[in-house]
């Protein structure tokens, strides 16, 4: 069995940062896009963007994580969005209730 890969590449102005994801959010890459994450919250931009445009798998613990990142950033007074989601992850995220509980651009 392959292992899943995430890549992340992050640009960043004053007021926002734009992390493009590739690949797979799930078991083996949500603690990657975690501590990610929580280092922006460090010092948080205004906005964080999640590019889901090269997300090709996500699982629930992907959708936990998504979940518990976005309340994270609301609590460090910054908004986390995504942008980019496919239909496949749109549907998952309908039929879980979890698309209210996400800010989608």
């Amino acid at each position: 069995m392959e292992r899943a890969e995430l890549s992340i590449a992050l640009q960043r102005t004053s007021d926002e940062a734009v992390l493009r994801l590739a690949g797979e959010i799930d078991m083996l890459t949500a603690t990657q896009l975690t501590n990610t994450v929580n280092e922006l919250l460090s010092d948080a931009p205004a906005r964080i963007v999640l590019d889901m445009g090269g997300i090709t798998f996500c699982d629930s613990q992907g959708l936990g994580t998504l979940v518990v990142l976005t309340r994270k950033a609301s609590h460090a007074q910054s908004l986390l969005l995504l942008t980019n989601v496919g239909e496949f992850l749109l549907r998952v995220l309908n039929i879980t209730g979890l698309r209210s509980a996400l800010t989608i651009r």
